[in-house]
């Protein structure tokens, strides 16, 4: 079995976005791979899949990291933004107070050529 029918599998039966941390713990010893990096093949190949396959692909990242079968992402980001949109209070308006505009800046004392001295190297 190849590593993305693995994750796949899993992604399927959580029916959520998971990260490929919580994807390979849950994989266990299914994935085919013996890489002692086992994250970094999952994340390599569910990347691949996603870059060449595009919009045919099974897989969707749905945030940096995080992973769910296409199929499942609408329902997903639908409730996560519902939830979102039913836990975030509104900000009640109120009027910003009026500012006192800045106070202009001590303009700078002018100098001419004749006032400057030396001009050349300190040695």
């Amino acid at each position: 079995m190849s590593t993305l029918a693995v994750v796949e599998e899993i992604l399927r039966e959580t029916a959520v976005p998971m990260s490929v941390r919580e994807i390979v713990e849950r994989a266990g010893q299914r994935l085919p791979s013996k890489s002692k990096t086992p994250d970094t093949v999952v994340a390599r190949d569910l990347s691949m899949d996603i870059k060449r396959k595009g919009e045919t692909s099974l897989f969707v990242r749905t945030s940096p990291g995080r992973y769910t079968l296409r199929t499942l992402a609408g329902a997903v980001l639908a409730n996560e933004g519902a939830a979102m949109l039913r836990s975030a209070a509104p900000a009640p308006l109120t009027a910003l107070p009026q500012r006192k505009p800045a106070a202009a800046a001590p303009s700078a004392p002018r100098t001419r050529e004749s006032d400057v001295q030396g001009g050349g190297f300190a040695g």
